[in-house]
């Protein structure tokens, strides 16, 4: 089984073009490679980290636009809309713009060996994954940083309509399919679990990061009546089940926001007000 390079998706055994994305995949008969070049990277820092990427020649990545904090002058930057034909550009755009993310992806390019440097836009850390050709993984809105060329940024519905209205992610969430390297970037520290099929966790809503597309996503009720109302956690939780990777992460913009303003917000707890009237923000993220 074979998968196209430049999008991820699975190529006939013959194919000479991708029925994805149109680019040649090689001559008749060769199977396009399953994985990318590994990309050479570190991070630095703690709460306010750095991805270091060292680019060889003609190695390239994509952005999200206002992300990169360096460059060597040896890396070429365009910033361009990605598809093959004006209506393939523009329907991106669109995507882009209800996943939070900017209308634009900037791209790097290597002239020799060169190095590019992105952080986030506030405190918090950067995950990597690496995905093989084919693999896709969903993470919240506006969290994508940048990823190699190879990997393909896409639009996922929520499928369920109570998850969508109440579970803090909103109805959009980003799916990332490799192969290639992907990284992005949330609040706080980030925790880690490995569910078995069939396991659980409940989270606090607005506190997931990203999972495996193997991984359910639904909400709710947070316990009982009394503990919903006066629990100060809200009334809804989200519910992951397995099997699959999940990373949730220990700060959100909301309650950065509700720290900052105690006196307006109430602190970190939430009442019944809060929480209803919190249902159709995607916002906290």
């Amino acid at each position: 089984m074979a998968f196209c390079t430049h999008c991820g998706a699975r190529l006939q055994d013959d194919a000479r073009f991708c029925a994805a994305c149109g680019q040649a995949t090689g001559t008749a008969g060769t199977a396009a490679p399953a994985a990318a070049e590994p990309l050479a990277y570190t991070i630095q820092g703690d709460n306010l980290q750095v991805a270091r990427v060292k680019l060889k020649p003609g190695q390239e990545i994509y952005a999200e636009a206002g992300k990169m904090l360096y460059k060597t002058s040896n890396v070429q930057w365009e910033t361009r809309m990605s598809g093959d034909t004006l209506g393939a550009k523009l329907w991106g755009a669109v995507k882009r713009k209800f996943m939070g993310e900017s209308l634009f992806m900037t791209y790097f390019r290597s002239l020799g060996e060169g190095e590019v440097g992105f952080a986030g836009s506030y405190p918090g850390r950067i995950q990597v994954f690496d995905l093989a050709a084919g693999q896709s993984i969903l993470a919240q809105r506006d969290s994508f940083l940048f990823a190699q060329s190879t990997v393909q940024l896409n639009i996922a519905l929520v499928k369920k309509l109570g998850a969508g209205f109440l579970g803090g992610e909103g109805f959009i969430l980003e799916k990332l399919t490799g192969p290639g390297s992907v990284f992005i970037h949330g609040g706080g520290d980030f925790i880690e679990f490995q569910l078995g099929p069939g396991e659980q966790l409940q989270v606090d809503t607005g506190c997931i990061v990203a999972f495996d597309e193997s991984v359910s996503y639904d909400i709710q009720i947070a316990g009982g009546i009394r503990t919903a109302i006066f629990g100060g956690e809200g009334l809804f939780l989200a519910t992951l089940t397995g099997p699959g990777r999940a990373i949730v992460q220990s700060m959100t913009l909301e309650k950065m926001r509700r720290e900052l303003a105690p006196a307006q917000s109430g602190g970190d707890e939430r009442g019944p007000l809060g929480s209803l009237t919190g249902l159709l923000s995607s916002e906290d993220h």
